[in-house]
């Protein structure tokens, strides 16, 4: 059987990579001689930097970006008892990292057209048991820190963000990270800023939650062998800290890449919105950082996105669907109780979004490519494949 040819990957990290590689083997190279593999120097030196160009005071490395968002919740004194507010349409890790704190999740639909979550329909369930909100800056984009700021003050509650794609984003005159009390990071290897493995950071303004932070995540100690709280092993390896201390002066520009492309696609799909392909909307103009490209495939599309999708595939031409179900109805949180019907809108959109390949380095001929597939899809030149 032949291989098939992939011509448009979803993904091409050899593109950030290659370029760079020396600088990457010098600074791994560097922590083999000191040999300081557990917390060493280039952790600190990697928590100041991306702390401070995210526009904040304090950054704590950990094993993970969902490891952030538990340890996080915790160091903010969440837990049994408080509810949370998230929104239904996001990764698992955000709603696992609220179990995992013993608190509970209080689910909110989306906004169609942006994918971010619905603050007026939080609003509608905020009980005296609401302790904090967890806007997920999705897709690259931040909700909007104005308005989660008044959402904070009304209502009496903590902002704690999910920032896993959302690095060095920009909204209102605040970058993700800056706006609540603390915020979670993922360096998973396709983030915008990734490690050669995984990686997450909590950052936060506040100096009780970084030490609290700095304790849980080593095994809940102050100093070596006096353990004040029941904390865990997760701490960011000295190598991906390094790693991504040298990755980081390059994620401006990579960013910048990125939202070209961006605008690039949206120039190209534009003649195909009277046939349903609608990217989603950015209200956050440059401040975009496009972690992911992502459309819609409207219900007035003559074809479904299965459709458009395998013969993207067929094409040699890689995609994705993030997500393509909605939290509360994954077999693992039956037992929150909601049902099939609950969410309207993130249920709508999960079943229309489609990621379109996305990094610095995809070049203009690619786009084209991309976009001339899809109108080709739809204007029949193609044989479809059998589903």
């Amino acid at each position: 059987m032949n291989k098939k040819v992939i011509r448009v990957p979803f993904v091409d990290l050899n593109l950030q990579n290659l370029p760079i590689q020396s600088q990457l083997e010098q600074a791994i190279q560097a922590v083999l001689r000191q040999g300081d593999f557990i917390l060493g120097q280039a952790v600190s030196d990697f928590e100041a930097a991306f702390a401070a160009a995210s526009g904040t005071e304090y950054g704590v490395g950990v094993a993970s970006g969902t490891d952030a968002i538990a340890l996080g919740l915790q160091a903010c004194n969440i837990g049994n008892g408080d509810e949370v507010l998230l929104p239904v349409n996001t990764f698992v890790a955000t709603l696992i990292g609220v179990l995992r704190v013993g608190a509970k999740p209080i689910l909110v639909d989306c906004d169609p057209q942006t994918g971010l979550i619905d603050l007026e329909a939080a609003a509608k369930v905020i009980t005296p048991q609401t302790k904090a909100i967890i806007p997920v800056h999705l897709y690259g984009q931040m909700v909007s820190p104005r308005q989660l700021l008044d959402f904070a003050k009304t209502y009496q509650v903590l902002i704690f963000e999910d920032a896993a794609q959302a690095h060095l984003a920009e909204r209102d005159g605040y970058r993700a990270g800056s706006v609540g009390i603390a915020a979670a990071f993922s360096f998973y290897p396709s983030k915008n800023l990734g490690a050669f493995g995984d990686g997450g950071m909590l950052l936060t303004r506040d100096p009780d939650v970084a030490q609290k932070m700095v304790r849980l995540r080593n095994y809940g100690a102050s100093q070596k062998y006096f353990h004040i709280e029941a904390g865990t092993n997760s701490r960011l390896d000295t190598l991906q800290a390094a790693i991504l201390l040298k990755k980081l002066p390059y994620l401006s520009k990579w960013n910048c890449d990125r939202y070209s492309i961006a605008q690039q696609y949206n120039q190209e799909l534009l003649p195909l919105a009277s046939a349903g392909i609608i990217p989603l909307q950015n209200h956050s103009v440059t401040g975009h950082i496009y972690h992911l490209y992502v459309i819609k495939i409207d219900d007035s599309c003559a074809l479904t996105r299965q459709q458009i999708q395998d013969q993207l595939t067929a094409d040699g031409i890689q995609t994705g669907i993030h997500y393509p179900i909605p939290c509360h109805l994954q077999p693992a949180f039956t037992n929150l109780g909601y049902q099939i019907g609950d969410f309207p809108q993130a249920e709508k959109l999960a079943k229309q979004i489609l990621s379109l390949p996305m990094y610095p380095g995809l070049s203009n001929g690619q786009i084209q490519e991309v976009v001339a597939a899809i109108t080709s899809t739809l204007s029949g030149e193609q044989q479809l494949l059998c589903i």
